[in-house]
Order: C-alpha cells, then structure tokens, then sequence
C-alpha cells in the first residue's frame, strides 16, 4: 500500500481555487457564443463591468495576461467586431479599448445563456455562505497580489 502524503491546508485551498477555475471555464465557454473563446469573454466581461476605454494595459494586468496574450485576443476581437481599440485622445501614445454593438449583443447573449448555470448555482449554495467565504478570498487575493510584485523574477524557484 502506498503511503499517505501529507496535504497541508494551504495546498488544498489551491487545489480547490485551481479546480473551481477550471469548472468555470468550461461552464462559461460552453456557454459562449459560436467563435468567442474564454479569453476573449474574459476582455468583454472586464470592459462591461469596469467601463469602456480601459488601455490594453490596464486589462492585461486586470486579468493577469501577458503583453503578447492581451494584444492577441484584442486584435481577435477587433477582427470580429466585437471590440474597437482606438488611439487615446488625451495621449495618442496609448489606446483605448471599447466594446462594438456586436460586442454588446454577444456579451449580453453570453450572460444570457450562463444565467441558468448561476441560478443553478444559487439554489446549491445560500448568500450567506457566498458571503462568509468573501473576506477569506479576498485577503488571500490580496496577499497573492503583494507576493507577485514583491518576488523577484525566478526568487521563487530558488527557494
């Protein structure tokens, strides 16, 4: 018999987060409509809530995607109409990203279509549990934010 390994709590806290990630997506990108990808949600779903004419910028490091990924999927989105990234009038060094009608209507058709997966989701789970684990996550974010910038590039494959 093998032996048991010990799983200390902290890993499998991020052994949930990483598999509740996983289901999300899956669940959101069936949900999707034909030709948006995940990645491209994500860009759309950040623009509806946080407001239009964010900088590339601004949404890479909101999302944590990488310089490269964000002008990807951005240049995706502009190809199908989804998105319009236009230079900033204020400073025409940088540019701004909003979403088209198109991207509205798909952005609206995408929630319509998850709205069952989350009332299903609410019939499983009640508020106040939803709230009771809020601050947990949040101060866990919050702490992994300030790792990120505080470590070195490679300090933590040294250790």
């Amino acid at each position: 018999m093998a032996p048991m390994i010990e799983e200390h709590p902290e890993v499998q806290v991020f052994d949930e987060i990483g598999m509740i990630e996983c289901g999300v997506r899956t669940i959101i990108t069936r949900c999707l409509p034909l030709g948006m990808t995940y990645p491209q949600f994500e860009v759309i779903n950040f623009l509806a809530r946080r407001g239009e004419r964010q900088t590339p910028a601004q949404i890479a490091c909101a999302l944590q995607m990488t310089p490269g990924a964000i002008t990807n999927t951005l240049q995706r989105l502009e190809a199908t109409g989804l998105a319009a990234v236009e230079p900033d009038a204020v400073d025409g060094r940088k540019k701004r990203v909003g979403m088209t009608p198109a991207g509205r209507q798909a952005y609206q058709r995408a929630m319509a279509a998850i709205k069952p997966r989350m009332a299903s989701l609410r019939e499983g789970f009640t508020s106040k549990e939803f709230r009771e684990v809020l601050p947990f996550l949040r101060a866990l974010r919050v702490w992994m934010e300030e790792a990120t910038q505080s470590a070195a590039p490679g300090a933590l494959a040294a250790e």
